[in-house]
């Protein structure tokens, strides 16, 4: 939930605004805490009286009218509503000398997708997420944080206006993989291709762009990959769900 007259989002959700608190309580404009949590957010109530910002006790139904969930689980985190940078050279030179990894993400649909991805993207180590200026939809929103657990404060959010321009100033340090149902190669694959795209680089950094689940990418973001990979499975289904996907991407790049 977005409060326009302050321009500022609630965060709610005990994982989400834990960690909040844990690594970032300078964010934190105002705390709206049930009295069970307390003892979990003392440390934080704390840091926000010595900077003279103001926590709150609240019941079951100022906490939802804050927040507009019933899922804020006994507290919500006031923070000026998020700035995403466009990516820069100095980002991307960062994730090539460095080998890092990130998520590129094409009209993923909404803000709860964005989330999932999220989530996994910090249990994964994924250190940038690109999301699409033109997708009006995913968004870093109080419904991404919830659902992200947490994982908001471990990645770092860029956007881009065009991906496959993005994916031509990616190239060549970055190898760019395109998540695609009717590639050739498959998600075993993954490790050779890296191999053979990384020109003797140890440790390259790696993109993984992952699309619509219904519409996939765009024929021009393909041709810009470096690889398409698809995830085999019985075709019971036309395919998984775009954080699903996106999870075993990021699991096979942590492992390789």
């Amino acid at each position: 939930m977005r409060n326009k007259r302050t321009s500022e989002l609630a965060v709610c959700g005990f994982n989400a605004a834990a960690a909040l608190g844990e690594l970032h309580p300078e964010k934190i404009n105002r705390l709206f805490i049930r009295e069970d949590r307390l003892k979990q957010f003392s440390g934080v109530c704390k840091t926000l009286a010595e900077q003279k910002r103001p926590y709150k006790i609240c019941g079951e139904e100022e906490l939802e009218r804050i927040c507009k969930s019933i899922h804020h689980q006994g507290v919500v985190a006031m923070i000026e509503e998020p700035v995403v940078e466009d990516l820069s050279r100095e980002d991307i030179d960062l994730w090539a000398a460095e080998g890092k990894t990130g998520l590129v993400l094409h009209s993923v649909g909404n803000d709860h997708n964005l989330g999932a991805m999220v989530r996994s993207a910090a249990f994964f180590d994924a250190h940038f997420v690109v999301i699409s200026e033109a997708d009006e939809e995913a968004r870093l929103t109080t419904a991404a944080y919830r659902v992200a657990e947490g994982g908001m404060e471990h990645v770092n959010f860029r956007k881009a206006r065009d991906t496959a321009a993005l994916l031509k100033r990616l190239a060549p340090p970055v190898i760019t993989l395109g998540a695609a149902p009717r590639a050739r190669l498959r998600l075993r694959d993954l490790d050779a291709v890296i191999r053979e795209k990384a020109a003797g680089r140890a440790l390259p950094g790696i993109a993984m762009v992952v699309g619509n689940e219904e519409t996939g990418l765009p024929r021009e973001v393909e041709e810009r990959c470096d690889a398409l990979i698809r995830i085999p499975g019985t075709g019971y289904v036309e395919s998984l769900n775009v954080a699903q996907a996106a999870t075993l991407f990021l699991q096979a790049l942590y492992e390789r």
